[in-house]
């Protein structure tokens, strides 16, 4: 098989590690929260009365006894966490005694405030409509104790410490039996849907805008990114917010005090299904955004419709909470923008490099259009030169190498044959971008990057085998050597290999989120440029073969392809024509490429 080839089936094999989702504790492994029984889900818990139930076989007991604890529902839920907790000392989040386990393939034990198996998870995301598990009671137990659970039926529908059965030791007067029905929740302003969607109108003039494409209108493009800021009021002492994007999942935005993520101020815009979850969050790091507190959003609305998701909302300047992690919004911030995949209310890893404005802008500041960008410059140059280096220089030198032996066989560049100072020239240039071009993503990232899939790992190999070349070279033996061929065959297959995962490396960096390139068009140009190169492989290896069958037909007895064979004057015109054809379809690829990664 041709290296195009298996360079076709390797990038089908790898591709499946491209990207991986994140999700949010599935597994049940929840222990983070064994104080404040509350998923970090970005989503505050439900008011509405609970399907659920708790429930024990009885309501007296003595330390060591065992006590049967049953969750139950008229819906399935996918999640739960379940502790036992002292009636009498409502302040307290420790957990007291410890569970038996009845099904350990749905449930688990967990430990909390280092008491191991205080607690009870499950442990996947698979439906159930009933947990039964035993608590041990301890010798310590205190007088009364009562059950608490969060259930979780999907990501942003949860019931927080749901309140269940209190027991009683020996001799312990119950108390007068009091209604467990959730008490209504401070007045909020429930989100309306928006009369209609928003428009670029006014960017510049009474409002700040973010537009991805530039110039874009949400009205009429509904894949346009839209983030526009407007200050209300005569002291300018709240902020309009207005969000927009395609509808498959979430759109949100974030203040920043740089140009990394992490330790930002998020807002999000969540399709639900039927419905949008607008709220705010903190990220810290690349982690999953923390929940706060929604008290400083006002005005809520949402529209879903023509395949975009908007939301709108409006919050003071000067956060009203204490000790909320909200920015003062008169403060100069970078904006981000991204958005991503949302399964219900669960958000994904955004799909690609969130854009990311040129410049910080004073959110109160005069109205003015912004300008973002994704790809992130060092990242820009680091797949230009990758693909520089492989899809021309080191392309069109391995051709020359295997193919132009024989057609300049005693003609010399500063006492080295032409073919092969051509050659040597072209690998040259193609291991020293190399080498820059690996060090830019550890440059960015400040280290090896974690989400990248394959990517990374190929670039290393791509790397060791480039500097492995040159060193091979450097020792070998003379022309004549008995032991030549065994150079010349680890020089073409190292070769070979290395060009290999390059071409896979360029498949799997164009959907790295650093440097997403437009899909599927960018796909399907590195795949015309393999089929392109295998064309001419083919092409090449078949007038190889034509010109060796033509020379064993005459008297000649040298061998056509040896360095002293002279070849036919129409032959030598065949071969330059196709190799000009050659470099000008490698060079109009790349061309192509390069003005995509120069527009991210």
């Amino acid at each position: 098989m041709s290296p195009a080839g298996l360079c076709c089936l390797f990038f089908l094999c790898v591709l499946a590690f491209c990207w991986v989702p994140a999700g949010c504790y599935p597994d049940g492994k929840v222990t983070k929260v064994c104080g404040s029984m509350k998923p970090h889900h970005g989503a505050s818990g439900q008011t509405k009365p609970s399907p659920y139930n708790l429930s024990t076989n009885t309501t007296i007991f003595s330390p060591g006894d065992h006590i049967q604890v049953t969750l139950s529902g008229t819906t399935s839920f996918g999640g739960f966490l379940l502790e036992a907790r002292d009636a009498d000392d409502q302040a307290s989040e420790s957990a007291v005694g410890s569970f038996i386990l009845t099904d350990p393939s749905k449930t688990q034990l967990l430990t909390c405030n280092k008491q191991q198996g205080s607690a009870v998870s499950q442990t996947s995301k698979v439906q159930q409509t009933e947990v039964v598990v035993i608590w041990e009671a301890p010798k310590d137990s205190p007088k009364e104790v009562q059950f608490f659970v969060t259930v979780v039926t999907h990501y942003n529908v949860f019931w927080v410490k749901q309140r269940g059965p209190i027991i009683y030791q020996h001799g312990v007067t119950p108390h007068p039996p009091h209604s467990t029905t959730t008490s209504a929740p401070p007045h909020t302003t429930t989100p309306s849907i928006l009369p209609g969607p928003f428009t670029s109108d006014g960017c510049g003039l009474s409002k700040t805008c973010l537009l991805d494409p530039p110039g874009c209108n949400p009205k009429e493009d509904p894949h346009c990114f839209f983030l526009s800021m407007t200050p209300q009021g005569h002291d300018k002492s709240s902020v309009m917010f207005e969000l927009s994007g395609p509808a498959d999942g979430y759109v949100a935005f974030a203040l920043s005090w740089d140009r990394w993520m992490g330790d930002d101020d998020v807002y999000l815009c969540i399709n639900d299904g039927d419905s949008v979850s607008v709220s705010a969050a903190f990220a810290t790091g690349r982690k999953y955004p923390r929940d706060q507190t929604q008290s400083d959003l006002h005005g809520k609305s949402w529209r879903l419709a023509d395949g975009v998701i908007q939301c709108k909302f409006s919050r003071p300047v000067i956060p009203t909470t204490v000790d909320s992690q909200r920015f003062h919004l008169d403060h100069e911030y970078y904006l981000f923008l991204a958005n991503g995949h949302a399964d219900n209310g669960a958000i994904w890893k955004h799909k690609h490099q969130p854009l990311i404005s040129e410049k910080k802008i004073l959110i109160t500041g005069s109205s003015s259009v912004l300008r973002g960008y994704r790809g992130p410059v060092s990242m820009k140059l680091h797949g230009g030169l990758m693909l520089f280096a492989w899809m021309l220089t080191g392309s069109v030198g391995t051709f020359i190498a295997s193919f132009y032996k024989p057609d300049w066989p005693d003609r010399t560049v500063m006492g080295q044959k032409v073919w092969f100072q051509i050659h040597r020239c072209l690998m040259m240039v193609t291991v020293i971008l190399t080498i820059v071009a690996f060090w830019l993503p550890f440059f960015y990232r400040g280290g090896w990057s974690k989400h990248a899939g394959v990517h990374p790992y190929l670039g290393c190999c791509v790397l060791a085998l480039s500097l492995l070349q040159p060193i091979m070279a450097r020792f070998r033996p003379s022309p004549n050597a008995d032991r030549r061929y065994i150079f010349n065959w680890a020089h073409w297959g190292v070769g070979s290999i290395t060009e290999i995962m390059a071409v896979a490396a360029m498949f799997l960096g164009m959907c790295q989120s650093s440097l997403h390139l437009p899909s599927p068009w960018a796909t399907r140009i590195m795949i015309g440029y393999v089929t392109w190169l295998g064309s001419f492989r083919f092409l090449f290896l078949m007038h190889k073969h034509f010109h060796k069958k033509c020379a064993a037909r005459s008297d000649d007895q040298q061998p056509i392809i040896s360095d002293q064979s002279e070849p036919s004057y129409k032959g030598s015109i065949i071969k330059s024509l196709l190799l000009a054809a050659l470099v000008l379809g490698n060079t109009g690829f790349l061309t192509t490429l390069l003005y995509s990664v120069a527009n991210i």
